[in-house]
């Protein structure tokens, strides 16, 4: 299992130079995969919910700037040599279909092959409505056909694609990613679509654990979640085995409550010891990335808590 750490996407810490470091320190220190995050534009008056906080609104703290993602990515990878970079996650209905995977193709070839695309519908109308780009409604079959239309794009020698949204024949695509067709694709979300999606075009499923309305923030919600994959895998007619499982963790440690909804040990809350033991479940659940935000307001104290997880979590492993 690999663990990775989020890199900041705005912010002093995402300019040049200390973005760079955390990149660097990250790889140094062992961590597998960075991952970043994808708005193009942030509206200021926002009325869509956001998933992953009680009260449905979008944290202030992530309201700022931005960089764009993909160019992100790349520049994460032109300043590392082994970490690979993933999508967490990409929005896919915000990009062109042929251009996204254009750029995704792109990434993964002068990376070295060191890219993992997390993938999601999105759930900010108002930057789709922003953006100008395919109606929010049809965002879950807009992400599924531009899934499709980019694996068509990477694997064929003559690329042919007759969608709802995308189509195209007679053109060259190459050069082809480096990873034999086209970087893993990681579905985030939990709800029903998102297993499915998983279920039908993932490489694994992507979630994260604090979603109130589909909590995984304990084993026994998790075990459950996995059942239920395995299950439409099967009904899709994929092997189970095939479609691996990673984890996004927004919060750890001592301030975060130690029981979750259903009455269970909450994940990653405690002490290091109670972490690590999560980590081995995760690990003997068969999760092979997981990934974590290490705070701090300068390149030093974020070193610091990748530094400490690192030797007194991940050295109990």
């Amino acid at each position: 299992m690999q663990i990775g750490f989020n890199l900041p996407s705005g912010g002093p810490l995402a300019m040049p130079e200390p973005m760079a470091r955390l990149a660097q320190e990250g790889e140094a220190l062992g961590y597998g995969y960075a991952t970043v995050s994808d708005h193009v534009v942030i509206p200021t008056d926002i009325h869509a919910k956001y998933p992953y906080t009680d009260t449905g609104e979008f944290p202030a703290s992530s309201r700022g700037e931005r960089h764009e993602q993909l160019t992100q990515a790349m520049f994460v990878a032109a300043k590392t040599t082994r970490l690979r970079i993933v999508t967490s996650v990409m929005v896919v209905p915000h990009r062109p279909a042929m251009l996204a995977a254009k750029m995704i193709s792109t990434i993964d070839v002068l990376s070295g092959g060191r890219l993992t695309l997390g993938i999601g519908a999105g759930w900010l109308q108002e930057e789709f409505e922003a953006l100008q780009v395919p109606d929010f409604a049809a965002r879950g079959r807009v992400t599924d056909e531009y899934i499709l239309a980019a694996k068509e794009l990477w694997t064929s020698a003559a690329p042919r694609f007759e969608g709802e949204f995308v189509r195209f024949h007679d053109i060259g695509f190459a050069p082809k990613p480096v990873q034999p067709g086209g970087p893993p694709i990681w579905v985030g979300g939990e709800s029903g679509p998102a297993l499915r999606r998983t279920a039908k075009l993932g490489d694994a499923w992507y979630p994260i654990g604090t979603n109130p309305s589909f909590p995984l923030d304990s084993l026994a919600r998790y075990r459950s979640a996995i059942a239920k994959l395995h299950g439409l895998v099967e009904k899709a007619g994929r092997d189970p085995a095939k479609v691996g499982l990673a984890y996004r963790v927004q919060k750890y440690g001592p301030e975060v409550p130690a029981t979750a909804g259903d009455g269970e040990r909450r994940l990653f809350s405690g002490q290091p010891g109670q972490i690590a033991d999560d980590l081995k479940a995760m690990r003997d659940l068969g999760v092979q990335g997981l990934d974590l935000t290490f705070p701090g307001a300068t390149v030093e104290e974020v070193v610091a808590g990748m530094r400490a997880f690192r030797d007194e979590v991940m050295g109990r492993l």
